[in-house]
């Protein structure tokens, strides 16, 4: 007799990861003197109308300009960047990313004139994510799922009577530690340090540090175990 659940249950398959194991790509030497050209002979003006012309095609030549146009842009890009179509960044002057990093397609990552945003290397950042970088740091090897968000401000609401889109803006550090998962849609609200090594469960809304090697689910999220536990 024919049973799905076993059928299924036997397609389960467990294979070697792909991204997070892969060598480094140095870029070659004609696209890291191209970017060097662009950056002291063009305004940023141009060079984020040039971005714009290249950004949502998904052909081989597109992505090479996406790259060579976000080393010209950034304060500094490493070797091995792929940037999917339709990626949205502001204030790219105040970023800077690793080696082999990947961005999928529609990601935003909205930064601010006198921010930080840093970005380690072998970090992969799923489609539709977004990010509040107005100070965000992630460190090496972090997977960030497709959809998560990150809130690095927030209003005061202070005094009451004003509409809150016009009180100040608290901006609070957020750190994302070495070898973290972030699950797909969850969502990180400012100030928050995610630990080294700890899984965010998928829908996630994270009020509170994460402990290095936890597992963190639930709204808001709590501790489930620790990854080191049997």
């Amino acid at each position: 007799m024919f049973n799905p659940l076993f059928e299924i249950e036997r397609s389960v398959r467990q294979v070697p990861a792909s991204f997070g194991r892969q060598e480094l790509l140095n870029d070659p030497e004609w696209e890291v003197g191209f970017a060097a050209s662009l950056r002291e002979s063009q305004p940023r003006e141009e060079l984020l109308s040039l971005f714009a012309r290249f950004r949502t095609s998904e052909s081989a030549f597109d992505a090479t300009m996406r790259r060579v146009l976000l080393r010209a842009l950034c304060k500094r890009v490493g070797s091995d960047l792929k940037v999917g179509p339709d990626v949205v960044l502001k204030h790219t002057e105040t970023m800077e990313f690793g080696d082999c990093v990947f961005i999928g397609a529609q990601a935003i990552i909205q930064g601010r004139f006198d921010g930080t945003c840093r970005i380690g290397s072998h970090v992969w950042i799923g489609p539709q994510a977004y990010f509040d970088a107005r100070s965000l740091i992630l460190e090496d090897y972090v997977g960030w799922g497709p959809g998560a968000k990150v809130l690095g401000s927030v209003h005061t609401g202070i005094p009451s009577g004003q509409p809150i889109i016009t009180t100040d803006l608290v901006i609070k550090p957020v750190t994302v530690g070495a070898g973290a998962d972030i699950g797909m849609n969850a969502s990180i609200l400012p100030g928050v340090h995610i630990g080294a090594h700890s899984i965010i469960g998928a829908g996630a809304v994270v009020t509170h540090d994460v402990p290095e090697y936890a597992i963190v689910a639930g709204v808001p999220a709590r501790v489930i175990r620790d990854r080191r536990e049997n």
